[in-house]
């Protein structure tokens, strides 16, 4: 049993302090997205279409063509937030810890330390030292255990950061990491040490991993899903949610679009409610289809 004032997380002793909020605690939070869809949003709008189609969260973004993806105005944040009764997520730069200290002060929800944009190219962001819940990406195991360690509550398995709309890499990143889950699943104990070690990942969180055959934390798809069908892939795949990108809101019918993926990602082993879902959406889709060069 862990000692008054400390909690053990994943098998070693984080001391805690009164502004700090458990591991566990931020956990459990993060369990309320599970089997839910995160839309990426730009502005109020797109928030409230997205809260009424059903979605489980929003993350605020900016539309940024090229250049450096810095902390989004908080004003716009705190609109939001005021304006909307789900979950609402914001941004700051790998490593930031400052962008993520202004984020909490302001009252986000839950925040994305984002690869899409880097302020320390050697160290991530310490996640233990905030009461809000961290969310971070990854392409493989490793560098999914590594943030969980830090003290992510929630991973985001990140295919194209492009906005092409190629849904590929996202499922090639799936694949592995629940390829890997189950390879780390029959192991022995001396395997998973070596294991640990190939991957650069914590024995402790290795192992909690093989126990419970699959990562210790909530884990979403993101990167190139546009279709309902995309989103059911996923979930069928192993995710426990997916978040899509802003462009959706460029459709030609963004409520019916958004609502379509909301209900594929809750009736995903329904091929019949897919494909209503997906057969109503014959004008809305055709400005995002994607023609593979």
């Amino acid at each position: 049993m862990a000692e008054e004032g400390v909690v053990t997380v994943y098998g070693s002793g984080a001391i805690t302090d009164p502004a700090k909020t458990s591991f566990s605690i931020k956990a459990g939070m993060a369990q309320m997205l599970r089997g839910g869809a995160i839309f990426e949003v730009m502005n109020l709008d797109q928030a409230k279409i997205a809260e009424e189609a059903g979605a489980c969260a929003v993350i605020v973004s900016e539309s940024v063509s090229k250049g450096i993806s810095r902390l989004i105005d908080p004003a716009v944040i705190k609109e939001i937030k005021r304006r909307v009764a789900i979950p609402v997520i914001a941004r700051a730069r790998v490593g930031h810890f400052v962008e993520a200290q202004i984020l909490e002060a302001i009252g986000v929800d839950y925040i994305d330390e984002s690869e899409l944009s880097v302020a320390d190219e050697d160290n991530f962001i310490n996640k233990h030292n905030f009461r809000t819940p961290f969310v971070c990406g990854c392409r493989d195991l490793g560098e999914a255990l590594r943030r969980v360690r830090e003290g992510a509550v929630m991973i985001r398995i990140q295919g194209d950061l492009s906005g092409s709309g190629n849904v590929a890499e996202t499922v090639r990143n799936v694949r592995k990491v629940m390829g890997d889950i189950r390879v780390l699943t029959n192991m022995d104990d001396d395997e998973v040490f070596a294991f640990s070690k190939k991957i650069g990942a914590a024995y402790d969180v290795v192992a909690q991993t093989k126990e419970m055959a699959r990562l210790p934390v909530l884990h979403f798809a993101a990167g190139g899903i546009v279709t309902p069908a995309d989103a059911a892939l996923m979930m069928q795949l192993g995710c426990d949610g997916v978040l899509v990108g802003s462009k959706i809101f460029g459709s030609a019918d963004p409520y019916k679009r958004v609502r379509a993926i909301v209900q594929a990602v809750r009736h995903y082993n329904d091929a019949q409610v897919l494909a209503e879902s997906c057969s109503e959406l014959d004008v809305a889709v055709a400005d995002l289809r994607i023609v593979e060069e």
